[in-house]
């Protein structure tokens, strides 16, 4: 439930309700605005009945939120969420860009790519040193190898660097080298991942599942928040439909929607959502059309050698063209790069 308090209402005030609310059992949100300040009550919302919080005098209407997931809906945050990353702020009114190699594979091929994507204007360096992948033969990650040639780059560069976390155990040590967790898309479900990186206060980067809908993405965020972690970016990578020309279908049409329905940062990762080198730069043009908050791609300084997804990924001077070519639509949606 939202319980909005009348104007000219105390904080004092506020922390009163505040633990009425606690009291029942329910979980009270504090969320001060410039005209009205707003209460939030998550749980069992019969137990909020007993307390009569209507006939409080300070109390000006109370709203159920009616979307089941309550703490990343916009009903209890009408204002966009922004998310910082070692700095880099996502959501707001920047696009964001997070650029490099799908995976970890050495010192020379994460710093050759790191310092080609930071040339370019890159905001955040990616690198996965735990790769989950659909056959059991090919490369899986450097593991902790990888984390530490990352938190290496990533000093020497000063970009921030994010990476995936594929293990609930694994959370304390890739917490300890990189600036931002990804949850790919085979763990959007993970539930007890989820729960352990709520209990983080490092960015995640929770990316759509292959089958999964909106609603499905939009609750497994909810996981996250609700455990006491916020800084939760959303990721739209493509899901998997009849369509077999590209390796996902991108969709699109879930920016706007989660626009709507979401406060949190929303951003784009048309590696995965093409498959194909080719249509990377189309997309990402797309995606800041639509009102995406940034993206995430994948750039490698020899993608013909890659050990994984090189036929997605950008050659550095791919990369360079795109960013010079991103700006006119960037600036086209009210943002800047």
């Amino acid at each position: 439930m939202i319980i909005v308090l009348k104007p000219g209402s105390t904080k004092q005030q506020a922390e009163e309700i505040l633990q009425m609310i606690e009291s029942v059992g329910l979980k009270p949100l504090f969320m001060p605005g410039t005209e009205r300040t707003v209460l939030g009550a998550i749980g069992d919302e019969r137990k909020l009945g007993g307390l009569h919080l209507e006939s409080h005098p300070i109390v000006e209407r109370i709203t159920p939120i009616l979307t089941p997931y309550k703490l990343v809906s916009r009903d209890i945050r009408p204002s966009g969420t922004i998310v910082e990353i070692g700095g880099a702020a996502v959501g707001g009114g920047r696009f964001t860009v997070i650029a490099g190699p799908c995976a970890v594979e050495s010192r020379e091929q994460m710093r050759d790519t790191a310092m080609a994507v930071k040339k370019a204007g890159a905001h955040c360096l990616r690198g996965g040193a735990y790769k989950p992948r659909s056959s059991p033969y090919s490369f899986q990650g450097l593991g902790e190898e990888g984390l530490k040639i990352l938190h290496e780059v990533s000093s020497e560069t000063g970009m921030p660097a994010v990476t995936e976390v594929v293990e609930t155990q694994d959370v304390p040590l890739v917490e300890q080298y990189a600036s931002a967790f990804q949850v790919g898309a085979r763990n959007m479900q993970n539930f007890r991942l989820l729960k352990a990186l709520g209990k983080s206060e490092k960015p995640v980067i929770l990316k759509r599942g292959m089958s999964a809908t909106l609603e499905d993405l939009l609750l497994a965020a909810e996981y996250i928040v609700s455990e006491g972690n916020p800084n939760v970016i959303l990721c739209e990578r493509g899901i998997r439909t009849f369509e077999t020309a590209m390796r996902n279908t991108l969709d699109l049409g879930a920016i706007p929607f989660i626009k709507q329905h979401s406060h949190l940062p929303v951003i784009v990762d048309p590696s995965h959502g093409t498959g194909v080198r080719e249509y990377v730069g189309p997309m990402a043009k797309a995606a800041a059309a639509c009102g995406a908050d940034g993206i995430i791609l994948e750039v490698h300084c020899d993608p013909t050698h890659a050990l994984s997804d090189g036929q997605q990924s950008l050659y550095p001077d791919q990369f360079e063209r795109l960013m010079a070519e991103l700006k006119p639509f960037v600036e086209a949606a009210g943002r800047k790069l």
